[in-house]
């Protein structure tokens, strides 16, 4: 207790959440949605970031190097949601230029957080 009570306090604790099964509520469709963008200038970029906060399907938006600009996490309550998204919204938004899709059919592993005891173990030895 006395360990989260500092990382609160550090500012390294940003908010508590909880873990929703999201299927059991009736969100069946889980994509993952790769985005290029015509420009990748800050402006556009941010741009586009700003419109991934507006949408409520998408519920992780990272920004990449290589091929891909961004990666979207997306979850729906049915696949006919999630295609008027993506032909609606999605591939309609300004300075998009290519997206493909992944649905996902199973996870194995979902750890929200970072692993203490791997920097834990790796103070220890440093020290």
């Amino acid at each position: 207790m006395r360990r989260v009570r500092v990382l609160e306090e550090q500012g390294y604790i940003q908010g508590y959440h909880a873990d929703v099964d999201s299927r059991a509520l009736g969100f069946e469709v889980q994509v993952f949605v790769m985005v290029g963008l015509q420009s990748q200038a800050e402006t556009d970029l941010s741009t586009f970031e700003g419109r991934c906060r507006q949408w409520p399907l998408v519920r992780e938006c990272h920004m990449l190097n290589g091929e891909v600009d961004f990666i979207l996490k997306c979850v729906a309550p049915d696949l006919s949601t999630f295609q008027s998204f993506l032909t609606g919204d999605l591939l309609t938004a300004p300075n998009v230029a290519s997206v493909k899709t992944s649905l996902v059919i199973r996870g194995a592993k979902d750890e929200p957080g970072v692993p203490f005891d791997v920097l834990e173990e790796r103070l220890s030895r440093s020290a």
